[in-house]
């Protein structure tokens, strides 16, 4: 029979090497660049949505989109202010992949940015075991999802360096244990940087956009 683990893992490694080939370019023209990530649903765009003004006159920001089909979320991102966005449709697959982002960056001048924004598709499963390339991994959870998505998706919440929580203003409409979410969250990525936010009323919003230019201006 055919040996499914080697085959996996063959593919695993050969996307690690293109991964790497796609931070070498995107290091060499001095982009700080983001993998964001979440359900569907959780809010990606719409954070994209609420940084992207804020950002305006202050960073050049390019943004790549993943999806199974359909250009919205790069219009999305087009008329929120990006300097270029970039659609990038899967075909049916679940994630973005390092073969995904670099034709992406093929379509791009990356010295004319400072900040590269990929939105990857949205599962809570696949995207987390391909990388691609960027410098953080964002998870954005919502309180909608419930408080258990950390114990039911280890795989996801171990792996990423930001995690923001969206919809925080349904707090009070939905039976969301905050305490019982954070130790899921602390088990698995002790001491992960957390920015509770609202697309709706804007709350946190601030903390999450000095925390991006924190990072470009390190990176600068």
């Amino acid at each position: 029979m055919p040996q499914r683990v080697p085959v996996v893992e063959n593919i695993l490694n050969a996307n690690d090497r293109l991964a790497e080939e796609n931070r070498a370019r995107i290091d060499s023209a001095g982009v700080f660049a983001i993998n964001i990530m979440a359900s569907p649903g959780a809010g990606k765009t719409s954070i994209i949505e609420q940084t992207l003004p804020r950002l305006k006159d202050k960073l050049r920001v390019a943004v790549v989109d993943g999806d199974i089909a359909t250009s919205i979320d790069a219009d999305r991102a087009a008329a929120a202010g990006a300097q270029a966005a970039i659609q990038v449709n899967t075909g049916g697959e679940c994630h973005l992949d390092a073969v995904m982002l670099h034709g992406a960056l093929d379509q791009l001048d990356l010295k004319q940015f400072d900040l590269l924004i990929v939105e990857n598709v949205g599962n809570l499963v696949c995207p987390a075991s391909f990388k691609l390339g960027t410098h953080k991994s964002i998870l954005v959870a919502s309180v909608p999802e419930g408080d258990d998505k950390p114990y039911k998706y280890p795989g996801m919440y171990r792996g990423v360096d930001a995690l923001v929580i969206n919809k925080v203003d349904l707090l009070p409409y939905i039976p969301f244990k905050m305490d019982y979410f954070q130790r899921g969250v602390e088990a698995l990525n002790p001491g992960v940087i957390t920015f509770p936010i609202s697309c709706r009323t804007g709350e946190g919003l601030e903390a999450w956009i000095d925390w991006l230019l924190q990072n470009v201006i390190g990176k600068s």
